[in-house]
């Protein structure tokens, strides 16, 4: 639990206090000193409230054109609010897409996810090139960044060079100028290998 709190960045007594909850809610079980799992109800709880999310980041990037660092927040707050009935009706609406502005996959109608092969960038070596999949960080200044070097799903981009003395890569992206970038946060992006 005290991984858990340090990730999400609460107390241990805040993660203590979900997870009880969790448990009498039958949404997931917890051993003394040991693992949590998620129940099945409790994983296609968890699944629902992704796929509201991810279609509702969809939405607000694809037809309202928020920018994409600024619409997890928002998303956030819409989430709890929509119906099943308007969720499936925003699903159709948005022609069913598999991933949101992030490169994060949706959860569709029964549950089920996308199974796609994914490989940190920082993995890549000089010359190796792919197209971007995912950015896993949310943060609104990191995606600032990312978007600045074209850091972005669906961009081509090549290691131009690798740096392990200093921990860094030279990456290109798209029709960006070339930037460094460290190992850590090259973690942060994935990409399908060409």
């Amino acid at each position: 639990m005290v991984r858990l709190a340090a990730t999400l960045g609460v107390t241990k007594g805040s993660v203590t206090s979900m997870v009880r909850k969790l448990r009498e809610a039958n949404l997931a079980t917890a051993e003394r000193y040991g693992g949590i799992q998620l129940t099945a109800k409790g994983r296609t709880l968890a699944l629902d409230i992704i796929r509201r999310h991810r279609l509702i980041e969809v939405f607000l990037v694809d037809t309202l054109k928020l920018d994409w660092a600024e619409v997890h927040e928002e998303a956030e707050r819409l989430e709890h609010a929509m119906s099943a009935k308007v969720l499936d009706r925003l699903d159709a609406f948005l022609n069913y897409p598999t991933i949101d502005p992030h490169g994060d996959p949706i959860p569709d109608a029964q549950g089920r996810i996308a199974d796609h092969q994914r490989t940190p960038l920082s993995d890549l070596q000089r010359g190796d090139q792919g197209v971007i999949a995912r950015v896993s960080d949310q943060d609104a200044g990191f995606l600032g960044f990312a978007a600045e070097h074209g850091l972005r799903p669906g961009e081509r981009i090549g290691i131009v060079e690798r740096l392990e003395e200093a921990g860094s890569l030279t990456v290109r992206a798209g029709r960006s100028a070339a930037v460094s970038i460290s190992f850590e946060v090259a973690e942060k992006v994935l990409v399908q290998r060409l």
